[in-house]
């Protein structure tokens, strides 16, 4: 691994919360901001300059989307920088958009510093992986094919007995981690997963709501305050 920092861009149309956030990766071993934009326009214009490792992105810009950003930076630059989404747009439709757009992480606001510094150490290990098989990233059937012709890992690895049986978006190295990251007996909520397992709440959730379906997931509440009981999870009893 590479002594070098990270070259952070923060965007987010809040100066406050791009002067706190700038202060949590102040605090954080191998990262540095290497520079901050208030619109998407500027976004764009320094994602592409080639300096820049990581993108942490709000999406809720006053001139062009956080989407539109992504894809642009993904479309115009010559080297595509890691995306971190750090935005309170939860809805299905932003979330997928963002997850199409192959992010790093999909960070929900307002979260603490100890959550923002978990997850970005999780992305500086998976950065740090040799092999991209060990990072929570699609492939491409070119990268697929390539990994298989040079043997990185075998036929029955690449193909599980199962695989055609997952939906799309679910990856089995994943799915078994997330198996995993539950008990039997001690219920762990989406969050608890998520963190377990060093990927997003909103992936952890998708991942433990096809293990409901597939009926290995008990369900249970906790209710307590005001809002919504938070849903936890257990591995279901075998049948």
């Amino acid at each position: 691994m590479t002594s070098s920092p990270i070259r952070v861009l923060i965007v987010d149309d809040d100066a406050h919360a791009r002067d706190l956030h700038a202060r949590f990766i102040a605090e954080l071993p191998g990262f540095v901001v290497a520079a901050r934009a208030g619109s998407g326009t500027a976004a764009i214009d320094l994602g592409r300059r080639g300096d820049i490792d990581l993108i942490l992105l709000d999406l809720r810009l006053p001139d062009v989307s956080g989407i539109e950003v992504m894809h642009r930076i993904r479309t115009l630059a010559d080297h595509s920088p890691d995306i971190i989404v750090i935005s309170s747009s939860r809805d299905q439709i932003t979330v997928r958009q963002a997850l199409a757009g192959r992010v790093a992480g999909y960070l929900v606001k307002p979260f603490s510093q100890e959550v923002f510094a978990e997850r970005l150490a999780s992305y500086r290990a998976g950065r740090a992986a040799p092999d991209p098989l060990e990072r929570d990233l699609e492939l491409a059937q070119g990268e697929i094919d390539s990994l298989l012709q040079t043997g990185r890992i075998p036929i029955a690895a690449a193909i599980p007995a199962q695989i055609d049986q997952l939906p799309k978006g679910i990856s089995p190295v994943t799915l078994e981690r997330v198996r995993e990251a539950l008990d039997p007996v001690a219920p762990s909520s989406a969050a608890d997963v998520a963190a377990r397992c060093a990927i997003s709440r909103a992936s952890a959730r998708r991942y433990l709501d096809h293990l409901v379906a597939r009926g290995e997931i008990s369900l249970s509440h906790r209710y307590g305050g005001r809002g919504r009981p938070e849903v936890l999870y257990r591995l279901a009893p075998s049948p």
